[in-house]
């Protein structure tokens, strides 16, 4: 009876509490980082949308307003801003299609969903680095 018991107890997932301090050293799937990095993108959208627009609204109001814009958005800080929200949107827009594919439950295998998170972080990457490329003037 107590060795059934023991399997039983071994058979159990283990869930961890996992510090601030240990979440450094945490080994977490590729899959679980571009979760997070979607809820974090979609969070950083989400909290700049009112900014982005007043700043969209503003370049639209008249030539001088949009004379300004440029000037601001000229400013090597600015473009660096600038690109972290561009690379916000592309990675939450490339995970937000990979999580649609996996509603309908394709590439819901654990290699190919580790697979398909790898694309995805790096895709988002690369059309950043290509939005970039332009953005700093290269081509």
């Amino acid at each position: 009876m107590v060795d059934a018991q023991q399997d039983i107890k071994k058979d159990r997932p283990v869930y961890r509490n996992i510090g601030l301090a240990q979440l450094i050293k945490y080994r977490l799937p590729w899959a679980g980082k571009v979760s997070i990095l979607h809820r974090i993108s979609g969070a950083v959208l989400f909290l700049l949308l009112p900014f982005i627009l007043y700043l969209f609204d503003q370049s639209l109001a008249s030539e001088l307003s949009y004379q300004k814009f440029q000037a601001i958005t000229s400013n090597i800080w600015v473009k660096i801003i600038c690109l972290g929200l561009i690379w916000c949107f592309l990675h939450h827009f490339c995970a937000g299609i990979r999580y649609l594919l996996l509603d309908l439950e394709i590439g819901v295998d654990k290699t190919e969903a580790n697979r398909s998170a790898i694309f995805v972080f790096c895709l988002g990457l690369a059309l950043t680095a290509v939005v970039g490329l332009k953005m700093f003037g290269f081509y």
